[in-house]
């Protein structure tokens, strides 16, 4: 028998519930406005519990939402390694930031995983039209106060440590 740590599936029910946000369908005109909620559960993840989810979590999870998406298989996978990657090397930085300044972190590495989902679309061929596809890591920095309050007062609240 296998024993999961504690709060094994709150982490990952975390994960589901901003899978089923990616994919609710929105008018196209809201589509650029909307969060990177993935990456925003993964970089609070890697915050909060940097012993317990990692590179390995957010590879798995980003090659979770490539067979959702129906993208090129790996290409969130890699961005997401790296925002993990990134984010445990400055987790103890990061904690102790002002809102504000998380904030304004959340929306850099947001940015950056963009920027390597850029690369590979440029790669295959099918870079976005304009500019807009840069309006979701704003989004995600107006958003992230509120992520980080309900996901950290849900790890207290099942006690996740």
């Amino acid at each position: 028998m296998i024993i999961l740590p504690r709060g094994f599936w709150t982490i990952w029910g975390t994960f589901f519930i901003a899978m089923i946000l990616m994919l609710i369908p929105l008018p196209e005109w809201a589509r650029v406005y909307q969060p990177q909620w993935i990456t925003m559960v993964l970089i609070y993840w890697c915050l909060a519990l940097p012993e317990r989810v990692g590179v390995g979590t957010a590879w798995l999870v980003g090659v979770m939402i490539d067979v959702l998406t129906g993208t090129l298989l790996g290409q969130h996978a890699l961005g997401l390694a790296i925002i993990a990657f990134l984010t445990l090397k400055m987790y103890q930085r990061l904690r102790v930031f002002p809102m504000w300044q998380q904030a304004l972190s959340v929306m850099v590495l947001v940015a950056m995983q963009q920027m390597v989902s850029l690369w590979v679309l440029g790669i295959i061929g099918t870079p976005p039209d304009s500019l807009t596809y840069w309006i979701s890591s704003i989004t995600s920095l107006l958003i992230w106060p509120w992520i980080y309050l309900f996901l950290r007062n849900t790890r207290r609240a099942f006690q996740i440590y």
